[in-house]
Parts: C-alpha cells; structure tokens; sequence
C-alpha cells in the first residue's frame, strides 16, 4: 500500500509525490494513481489527504497544498481556489477565515493583509469591529481623537447637537444638560 513492484525488485519503491494507492498488487509508478484536485499525496501516500482550510490544490497531483496568499482565505476543506478577503476584514497568509478590522478601524476593500490594513477613523467618527465604514457621532457624543470604536457621551453639564463633534460644549446659563 503506497508503494508498487517493479519485476525483479527485491523492495517496494513508494509511490511518487503526487500519487497513491491503497492497492497491493500495483507494478509500477503509472500504477499509481493521481492525486485529486483539492488533496495533496506526498511521496508513498496511501490515499490523497484533503487539504485544510487555509490552503488549496489547484492541479492533479499535487505533493502538498498551497497556503492562500495574503488577502485572501478559504474556509472548506479540500479546496481548488482561495477567496477575496471580505470587506471590513483582512487576511494574512494561510487564512482559514477573514479576521474583522479591529473597533477605530474600517475599509471595504477585499484584499487587506493585516489589521494595520484597515483605515483609522478620524476624530468625530467612529467604527465598530468589522464595519465598512466609518459613522459620524451622533448628537450628545463626541469622537475627540482619531481610532475610536465608540463615541463618548457628553458628561453632565456638557451638551452637543451635533453629529460628528470632536468635542462637548458647556451648558448654558439657566438649562440643564444631563449626561
């Protein structure tokens, strides 16, 4: 099994890399048989081995599978082909899933590398765990500096009436503003 007999040979010689068997009765390489798109066989396999998520065989027989490259991902097993990352997330080499863009961080490209991909927020925005935009503060908040996964509220005595604000004004003489 993984191996064949040529006539005259004292040993089994292992199937080459990208070939199987599982038989005992094979007499030569060609016996062998390919190895399926999607697995990988390396030398004396068995049967072929499925590739994992993260990785692909694109041709027939194939020694071992290919990590997807950088921006990209695949999720199944036994795949021929790596995805587009997703938009709002990135996808370092060998990605088994696209990872969000971290809380401060957005894009809505499909091909990041690495979180430090994913656009910063500017001050008076900010951007949840794997959106693909950045959204303005609302009223009664603000976003004072650039990189934020939430907007603060307006402390009592502090009031702001409108979105996108990097900063609270103080209360006017006479009203309350409360937090």
């Amino acid at each position: 099994i993984g191996s064949f007999c040529s006539e005259g040979t004292s040993n089994p010689l292992p199937c080459p890399a990208g070939r199987w068997t599982n038989r005992t009765d094979v007499d030569g390489p060609e016996g062998c048989e390919q190895c399926w798109l999607g697995y990988s066989c390396p030398t004396g396999a068995t049967y072929p081995t499925a590739c994992a998520p993260g990785t692909t065989a694109a041709a027939l027989e194939q020694s071992t599978c290919d990590l997807c490259p950088a921006g990209r991902y695949q999720d199944a097993e036994s795949a021929t082909a790596c995805l587009d990352c997703v938009p709002g997330s990135y996808c370092a080499e060998g990605a088994a899933a696209a990872l969000p863009c971290l809380p401060g961080t957005y894009s809505s490209a499909t091909d990041l590398q690495s979180a430090e991909d994913c656009t910063v927020t500017d001050p008076g925005h900010f951007a949840a765990t794997g959106v693909t935009v950045q959204t303005p503060c609302a009223a009664g908040t603000v976003a004072p500096n650039a990189s934020m996964g939430e907007c603060d509220l307006c402390v009592g005595g502090k009031f702001q009436d409108l979105q996108g604000k990097l900063e609270c004004n103080s209360c006017q003489a006479g009203s309350y503003c409360p937090e």
